[in-house]
């Protein structure tokens, strides 16, 4: 056994998605009092000579223990906290390294690591799937009953009625719960958590390099139930995905304990560097200076009511960082070489892409950015818009609460009602459409002599669809259009499960001149209508999520 010493070691900062060279040998001996490793016969215990001790499995690499302070988090429903639900018989191996100890698990083509740092209540973890022999992949630390209990959207303590898939939940009071409503894309958070009693449990993420989805995808990321509370890094999931699998090494991300407060900043991704862990010897990392960067010196055509986000990914990896408000200038740092699609986003719609090149050790950068004006839809003239061009359906009916609430929760407006241009309209129209909930509605709006008198171009963007929803439009009972083709979309649920991410698209419809009333003073009525021939009843029912509805001149 490891033996130890007096002298504390402080935190240290890491870089996310690393990985160096193997063989690394791993001796010297512990910096803080307690730190070390033993073995109880079916455990690696390791100590972090602070006030953490974990326990891992010899046999499967689970995490069987994560006592703080004495008192034991781990564990609810007899289940341990593992990648999926648990991996089974794998090979489990301890190495210490100075004042890091790093356990090792393999488990066919997959290989899992922990670290723990002397004199820190953090535990460090990566993970490297290769192939789908893993149907998907995720890190669920299970926390015990009573630990942290608390209301918040993703909980389901107090709504015991399953409502949806036996993962959506009613409470007696007609508000729903599913650990699906997370309100929260991955870029607007860098750990999930608890606090209480003195004592905060989080889960920070990692930069989700190898992850899928990009930034503006919505997981599952921690509930509770009455048998305790899960907290989640989803490093791979399908449900809702817009993009391919990607494979490779993921991490770090960190199980940190805290006096209750939010876990370090410097643990965050993207704020990280990883000197400790660069001799560690984990395939796939790739250290500091194994990377490069990405900046851009601003950004022109912007329209600055919204937030501009740039996105980069190829097959291999993705990241993405947000435009400074005032100029559009941007840096993405840590990103692995290669050749990527850079992607500009006006809120969640994309305006421009091209291709940059990144090498190791090196900065890319590009000169101002001009978006071309006919690149955002915004800026067509239009005779009525509902709602704006951004990607999603903010400012919609029930937009907000969407995220975080099944669309049967009692706090929803009604999903049907009909629309007038000029009053209110786009907090009027419900920001999801169902073949069989309020596929019909109706739009009302006037026209003058002379825009009656010409064709016109309506135009529907959607954000995402479920079992290939989308609209067919009728104008004053005088004009249909055809049913146009379904766009690709995810396969799975989404507009009941918290997500209106998908594929942005937009339907265009050849209005003639023949479908308007002449008459100035009559209001014109658009019906839209969803159709398909797939979806099963409900809220399940073939559906769409709306980005915008506009009439252009």
């Amino acid at each position: 056994m490891p033996g130890s010493s007096k002298r504390p070691v402080g935190r240290r900062a890491f870089v996310l998605g690393a990985t160096a060279a193997a063989g690394t040998a791993f001796t010297g001996t512990a910096h803080a009092a307690g730190f070390g490793w033993t073995d109880d016969g079916s455990n690696y215990v390791v100590d972090t000579g602070a006030q953490l001790v974990l326990k891992v499995s010899k046999s499967t690499g689970d995490l069987t223990s994560l006592a703080y302070r004495g008192t034991e988090y781990q564990g609810y429903g007899g289940m341990n906290s593992h990648i999926e639900s648990g991996l089974g018989a794998s090979t489990v191996s301890i190495r210490q390294s100075g004042s890091t100890i790093l356990v090792s698990v393999t488990h066919g083509t997959l290989r899992h690591y922990y670290a723990a740092r002397s004199g820190e209540n953090n535990v460090y973890l990566w993970t490297n799937k290769a192939d789908t022999s893993v149907s998907a992949t995720r890190y669920i630390v299970r926390v015990k009953k009573g630990a942290f209990l608390n209301d918040e959207p993703d909980s389901y303590t107090y709504a015991p009625t399953a409502i949806e898939a036996s993962d959506v939940f009613r409470k007696s009071d007609g508000q729903t719960r599913s650990k699906h409503y997370s309100k929260r894309r991955v870029m607007d958070y860098d750990h999930i958590g608890w606090s209480a009693g003195g004592v905060g449990l989080w889960m920070v993420r990692s930069n989700h390099e190898k992850a899928s989805g990009g930034p503006f995808y919505r997981s599952l990321l921690r509930h509770q139930s009455a048998d305790g509370g899960g907290l989640y890094e989803i490093l791979y999931y399908g449900q809702n995905q817009t993009e391919d699998q990607r494979f490779g090494l993921q991490g770090p991300y960190v199980i940190a304990f805290t006096d209750g407060g939010a876990p370090s900043s410097t643990l965050f991704p993207g704020t990280l560097t990883t000197p400790w862990a660069d001799s560690l010897g984990i395939p796939g990392y790739v250290p500091a200076s194994g990377r490069g960067k990405v900046t851009g010196v601003g950004m022109s055509g912007r329209n600055t009511a919204y937030p501009y986000t740039v996105g980069l990914a190829n097959a291999a990896a993705q990241y993405w960082g947000s435009a400074r408000p005032s100029d559009g200038y941007f840096s993405i740092p840590g990103v692995l070489p290669g050749t990527y699609t850079l992607t500009v986003f006006k809120g969640e719609l994309a305006v421009y892409t091209t291709s940059v090149s990144v090498s190791a050790g090196g900065t890319t950068t590009l000169n101002t950015i001009a978006i071309p004006s006919s690149n955002d839809p915004s800026n067509a003239s239009a005779i009525w818009r509902i709602g704006d061009w951004n990607g999603t359906p903010g400012g919609f009916k029930n937009a907000d609460l969407m995220t975080y609430a099944h669309p049967s929760d009692a706090r929803a407006a009604a999903w049907t009602g009909n629309v007038v241009i000029g009053n209110g309209e786009t907090a009027a129209f419900p920001c999801y459409l169902w073949k069989d909930v309020n596929s019909g509605i109706l739009v009302y709006f006037r026209l003058t002599a002379a825009q009656a008198a010409a064709a016109h171009t309506l135009r529907i963007g959607v954000t995402t669809a479920y079992a290939n929803g989308r609209p067919q439009v009728t104008v004053n009972d005088a004009w249909t259009s055809a049913i146009p083709s379904p766009p690709t979309q995810p396969n799975t649920r989404s507009l009941t499960n918290g997500s209106y991410r998908g594929n942005n698209h937009t339907f265009t419809y050849s209005v003639p001149a023949s479908a308007w009333k002449t008459d100035p003073s009559q209001y014109n009525v658009l019906r839209i209508d969803v159709v398909s021939g797939s979806g099963a009843t409900g809220f399940l029912s073939a559906g769409t999520a709306v980005d915008a509805i506009d009439l252009l001149a």
